[in-house]
């Protein structure tokens, strides 16, 4: 049985939020801003360590991360895509554990993401041997999304614009799903937002 300490969560908020006009990251949601619930709740889970990928507004960001236990690693080439971010997560991971057995991509703007949500995926991962985890909602399969290790090389020639997305499509026969219902609501404009605050 591989042990749950194998696993590492990667936090993509390298994003500068044009559609909202201010950093998403930094919204606040019941008395903590987006990037702080879901960096606490992977350090809750039973992870080994915990990234967050920066880019835009990255002194903001880590200024906010100050007294958490956790990397706040740089990704100067995030105007390119998401992919740069994925890669730069990749990196940072097998330069500090070598020997992980595959990380968690979650990203800023999903405000119900939650620490069993995140221990659903390894304990899933750990069950059934299982290449990649994805979250299940709304007919399709996200983030969070865990990778095992032997998907790195693929991460590491995504480009551009590509994302997890990508992997999960070309790699559809191995995706094993854990539901998440309320995957859907992300924030992405001032009008998202704003259902979000009237609905708590």
């Amino acid at each position: 049985m591989a042990e749950t300490s194998g696993y590492g969560i990667i936090i993509l908020a390298a994003g500068n939020s044009s559609r909202l006009g201010k950093p998403k990251q930094l919204l606040r949601y019941q008395d903590k801003t987006l990037i702080r619930h879901v960096t606490q709740a992977a350090i809750a889970a039973k992870s080994t360590s915990v990234t967050v990928v920066t880019g835009s507004n990255a002194d903001l960001i880590a200024k906010e991360l100050d007294s958490l236990p956790c990397h706040a690693v740089y990704n100067p080439d995030w105007e390119s895509g998401m992919a740069s971010s994925l890669v730069t997560g990749v990196q940072h991971q097998m330069a500090s554990q070598p020997g992980i057995s595959g990380v968690i991509f979650a990203v800023s703007d999903q405000p119900f993401v939650t620490v069993d949500l995140f221990n659903a995926l390894i304990d899933r991962a750990l069950e059934g041997n299982a290449g990649i985890v994805a979250s299940a909602y709304e007919n399709t399969f996200g983030t969070p999304v865990l990778f095992s290790s032997k998907y790195f090389p693929a991460l590491l020639k995504l480009s551009g614009t590509e994302g997890a997305k990508k992997l999960i499509t070309k790699f559809a026969s191995d995706v094993t799903p854990v539901p998440f219902p309320s995957g859907g609501i992300d924030i992405d404009t001032q009008a998202d937002y704003q259902k979000l605050l009237g609905n708590s």
